[in-house]
């Protein structure tokens, strides 16, 4: 196989994910996230209309004409199915509930309250809490794990890349205005898992081809190590985007945000594998008497 000089770009792109991340601070800093029910409390209604009536713009200005705050429609499975979330929150009373039906039909026919759900402003702001938790808790487990497994300078390439995958795939979701649910976390923890088993690959490599050419630098020793373990990664990357394709594709508008979350995480995690957590190793001048040292310590 043809070799790839991955460590020629590590300067350049070393800037272009500065640059990105700093961006998507920015971002996040003054736009913020798009945060859904889930997380900012509102009501959702899974409805189905008939055919003649199935209509995504008639269907929002009926209830933009409620002024029930903001209103947010999305196509549900087949073509008269929808979901329908705003902000104000009195789905718990059978009345208002009746209420919306009763307009909603008067303005375009026949409706069918499927599913009616709210979610109140202390477990949204629970919801949210336990999210970052749980972001914050798998970002330290993958730490402490890389950490006993290699050698410290491994686990601070490995968590450089874990934040830099996360906080440019929430950038993207606060640029665009895309919404954050329970299901964007869960797509998020999964990055994380991904990213991380895509640097130990890599890594093991590099600790293995460490002991094996005492006299290779790291700058070169880790280019060698990313192209032994690239058609791996290749393989793992293209099945794996192949999938969540298809689920972005076909799965319906309520899977678009987790899948695509997922598509940038796949994306985001292959690079920071090669572009991030490398070039760590190679500006703290990692070497074979750096292993020796760590395991004689250990």
């Amino acid at each position: 196989m043809k070799t790839i000089y991955f460590n020629k770009f590590y300067k350049s792109f070393n800037i272009l994910s500065g640059i990105l991340i700093i961006a998507s601070l920015v971002f996040l800093v003054f736009k913020g996230l798009n945060f859904g029910v889930d997380f900012k409390g509102g009501t959702l209604i899974e409805l189905r209309t008939d055919k003649s009536s199935a209509n995504i713009t008639k269907i929002r200005d009926s209830f933009n004409q409620m002024n029930l705050g903001d209103v947010s429609v999305k196509n549900f499975g087949n073509e008269t199915d929808f979901v329908v979330k705003f902000e104000k929150q009195n789905s718990n009373d059978p009345k208002f509930i009746e209420e919306i039906k009763t307009k909603l039909s008067n303005s375009i026919g026949t409706v069918d309250f499927r599913r009616v759900e709210n979610v109140g402003p202390k477990v949204s702001a629970e919801l949210l809490r336990s999210g970052v938790i749980a972001i914050a808790l798998s970002l330290a487990a993958m730490l402490l794990y890389i950490w006993i497994r290699f050698e410290w300078q491994f686990s601070l390439g490995a968590i450089l890349a874990l934040f830099h995958d996360v906080i440019i795939t929430l950038g993207v979701f606060s640029v665009f205005s895309l919404e954050i649910n329970l299901s964007i976390v869960a797509a998020v923890l999964t990055i994380v898992g991904y990213s991380m088993n895509d640097t130990v690959v890599i890594f093991d490599r590099v600790r293995e081809n460490l002991r094996k050419y005492a006299d290779i630098k790291i700058f070169e020793l880790t280019n060698i190590s990313i192209n032994e373990t690239l058609s791996r990664t290749i393989i793992t990357s293209v099945t794996t985007l192949l999938a969540l394709l298809s689920i972005f594709i076909f799965g319906g508008e309520i899977l678009k945000g987790f899948s695509l979350a997922m598509i940038l995480g796949v994306i985001f995690g292959t690079y920071s594998s090669i572009y991030i957590a490398n070039p760590v190793l190679v500006s703290l001048k990692v070497s074979q008497r750096t292993i020796v040292k760590e395991e004689k310590n250990n």
